[in-house]
């Protein structure tokens, strides 16, 4: 079990890694150190709960549609906090 949470931390710093060498290449991505913990929280968690209904799930049709309601839920979150597609506080500037 312990290995599955290393291997999301890996993951997570190998994504994380995109922008931070962009950044030294471009001046086009600007990230702050707010930015890649965000991005590291929204990551983590979703990893996480992810990880979570995997192992409570007790069929792989219920888990795929668990699944991707999570993976929508994180593609939301993350356009509205990056893009600002609805107004909120939390949009993008």
């Amino acid at each position: 079990m312990q290995n599955k949470y290393l291997a999301l931390a890996v993951v997570i710093l190998c994504v994380l890694c995109i922008p931070l060498i962009g950044m030294q290449l471009s001046t086009e991505v600007n990230w702050t150190a707010l930015d890649f913990v965000t991005a590291a929280v929204l990551l983590f968690g979703t990893g996480m709960l992810s990880l979570k209904l995997y192992s409570k799930s007790r069929s792989s049709k219920y888990f795929l549609v668990l699944l991707i309601l999570v993976i929508l839920a994180f593609i939301l979150v993350w356009v509205k906090m990056a893009v600002g597609i609805f107004d909120s506080p939390i949009s993008g500037s």
